[in-house]
């Protein structure tokens, strides 16, 4: 039996423009000790189901399990059992580091003495020791994430719910949380994972979920999923932008399919591409144009979104402001 389930999850919010279904049926399992990644475009339902599933939001049908706890029958059990971590950092900047996660244990009802060693733990647990007495305010945003995110975790939770931990991180900051996220599935814990970063899917989750439009069109490995859409990729990219257009025919009449253009760069799926590639570039110097790189690379998570979706992931803007 999945650790965390959702069978035909709906939910409809209401808009100048019309009722806009954020989740239309979404079933979704996820087993033990595994790192979820949870996937879409703009509006695709991701931040939606990261509130059903950790009680913040009643769906309007469905179901939902938790730990073995029935979301909509038990919330306070499913909140004694989760720790959760949203796009922006909940902390607050008026207390120190220290403070913040002695508050969370607390809330928690782990009385003073088990909340000062679980924050002491933490601190060094996100190399927060040197900073542990400072006011938040002074941090940097990878800080207070690292803050947020050992909140999530004061009370040692068997499941984990991130929604975009790493939005606005330096590279550096968002490498640390990887790890952290790493070590916690390693020790058994239940992590769902939403991201706009498809490397960040690519390098932690053991499985991925692509929903769009309320929907799951899409799951397994991230090898899997990139196997799904087949062929490689001739890639070019160009001196000069306004080349774009007569480029991407050029490659179309080499290729399967439309060609993407974005900016500089235009890519199609190939089927034979050492032969597509050699045929393109003597066309494309045929006609003048300057290349400033060119070559063959194999499916990415990207592609995946270009062919499942029609266009690629982005951050969940409307979903956000709900």
């Amino acid at each position: 039996m999945a650790f965390v389930s959702a069978h035909g999850l709906t939910k409809t919010y209401r808009a100048k423009s019309g009722p806009v279904h954020a989740l239309d049926g979404l079933d979704i399992e996820i087993e033990q000790g595994t790192v979820r990644g949870l996937l879409g475009p703009n509006g695709a339902g991701k931040t939606t189901t990261v509130k059903v599933l950790s009680t913040l939001l009643r769906p309007d049908g469905g179901q939902a399990f938790v730990a073995g706890v029935d979301v909509l029958a038990d919330p306070a059990e499913v909140r004694r059992r989760i720790g959760a971590s949203g796009q922006y950092a909940a902390v607050d900047e008026r207390l120190t580091a220290r403070e913040n996660l002695l508050m969370v244990g607390r809330l928690y009802h782990l009385g003073s003495r088990r909340s000062r060693e679980r924050a002491e733990e933490l601190l060094h647990a996100f190399d927060l020791v040197e900073a542990a007495d400072r006011p938040l305010k002074g941090f940097s945003g990878g800080m207070r994430r690292r803050v947020d995110l050992a909140g999530a975790l004061v009370i040692n939770p068997p499941v984990l719910f991130l929604d975009e931990p790493t939005t606005g991180l330096d590279p550096q900051a968002r490498l640390g949380l990887w790890d952290v996220i790493r070590e916690r599935a390693a020790e058994g814990t239940t992590v769902l994972l939403t991201t706009q970063y498809l490397e960040e899917a690519d390098q932690l989750a053991d499985q991925i979920s692509v929903i769009d439009r309320g929907k799951v069109i899409a799951e397994g490995t991230a090898d899997e999923l990139k196997a799904s859409v087949g062929g490689r990729r001739v890639q070019v990219t160009l001196v000069n932008e306004s080349d774009a257009p007569r480029v991407a025919g050029i490659l179309e009449r080499h290729g399967r399919g439309p060609a993407d253009v974005s900016g500089r760069g235009v890519t199609v799926q190939v089927e034979n591409a050492t032969l597509a590639l050699r045929s393109a570039l003597a066309e494309i110097d045929d006609a003048g144009i300057d290349i400033h790189e060119a070559g063959v690379r194999r499916p990415t998570l990207d592609d995946v979104f270009l062919t499942l979706t029609g266009h690629g992931a982005v951050d969940d803007d409307m979903e956000a402001a709900q």
